[in-house]
């Protein structure tokens, strides 16, 4: 039976950088509506912070199905726990993290990567001492809403703005009780 396999690993590893890429490409065709080309892969990719996912602040992780590099996904405490407010009284003493770059790759979907790559980088975050996960995304990536929906994240307000924020979604890491 083949079976997933998830641990950290440098963002600047082969296969972290080549699932990081297909990751870009894949979300700004979506979003062009045609290909991305790899110069403006390249462009998109520079500067994009990803160099940060290392602890203590964050992590990266890659996830392997039958050993082939298959998905990725990061989790980044944030400064400021006033950027996720949600609302709520439990958000004052709340350290937030943020999930980011949550990709698997096509032939991959469907094998139940997803939910478990989500777990993973929660118990990464928490790991780091997150308390709470908030995720921005846009409104196309229907996909992806779903998947953050059936693991228990909720709409919330903006705890960030850019180009891309369309939603924002955030989950308690605490344990019920």
């Amino acid at each position: 039976m083949t079976t997933w396999t998830l641990a950290p690993e440098p963002v600047e590893s082969p296969d972290a950088t080549r699932l990081r890429r297909e990751y870009y490409a894949e979300v700004a065709s979506r979003y062009w509506k045609r290909p991305a080309t790899p110069q403006e892969v390249d462009e998109g990719l520079a500067g994009d912070g990803a160099e940060l996912l290392v602890p203590p602040a964050g992590q990266f992780v890659v996830g392997r199905y039958g050993g082939e590099a298959a998905a990725c996904g990061g989790v980044l405490l944030l400064d400021t726990d006033a950027d996720a407010d949600t609302g709520t009284d439990a958000d004052a003493d709340a350290r937030t993290a943020e999930l980011t770059r949550v990709y698997l790759r096509p032939a991959f979907r469907g094998k139940k990567g997803a939910g478990l790559l989500l777990e993973f980088l929660e118990e990464e975050a928490r790991a780091l001492g997150a308390r709470r996960m908030v995720l921005n995304t846009r409104l196309d990536l229907i996909e992806a809403r779903s998947l953050y929906v059936r693991h228990g994240y909720a709409e919330i307000p903006a705890y960030c703005t850019g180009p891309y924020v369309e939603i924002c979604y955030g989950k308690d890491l605490r344990p019920a009780g």
